[in-house]
């Protein structure tokens, strides 16, 4: 069957240096990729991201599929020290509130916007630091966790990442 070798993010075209074999046995009706089909997957974009090892099956080559129903993609800036250094596409983070809004004024969401307040979310992004040392992550979390989350100012979130393989 076919795996990724390295790291892949929604809309990369897949080469050959990206996908690798690997033998693995699968339950009737596992949708995989046999490894004779790799010139089916080679130059074509991938659908969503994925870590080093997936297997890949039809449906993660092709068009995106970010954000699925019910879901929405927010960025957030943070500087060094709000998150760790090893995120990447495909991590599971906490995005946590670490402040209480300069204004003081309320989100209007039932969760409220004060120090604490959380959401699970799974990077699809990360766009390196520029000259001001921000970093922008982009994340996939349910659609009202985003409009939520997108309405904390600058500078009060933290993201701690989670253990692989913890669903959404």
């Amino acid at each position: 069957m076919l795996a990724l070798a390295r790291p892949v993010t929604v809309g990369h075209v897949l080469t050959q240096a990206d996908v690798r074999t690997v033998a693995v046995s699968a339950a009737p009706g596992v949708a995989l990729i046999p490894a004779e089909q790799a010139g089916s997957v080679v130059g074509r974009p991938m659908a969503m991201s994925l870590g080093a090892g997936a297997l890949l099956t039809p449906d993660a080559v092709g068009a995106a599929v970010l954000p699925a129903a019910g879901r929405a993609v927010v960025a957030v800036g943070v500087k060094p020290g709000q998150f760790p250094p090893e995120i990447a596409t495909g991590t599971p983070v906490t995005v946590v509130v670490t402040a209480a809004s300069a204004t003081g004024a309320s989100t209007g969401s039932a969760q409220g916007d004060g120090p604490g307040t959380s959401w699970t979310a799974t990077v699809v992004g990360v766009a390196a630091a520029g000259t001001d040392q921000t970093t922008v992550v982009s994340l996939d979390l349910d659609t009202a966790g985003a409009s939520q989350l997108a309405q904390v100012p600058a500078g009060q979130l933290a993201l701690v990442m989670q253990p692989a393989g913890g669903g959404r």
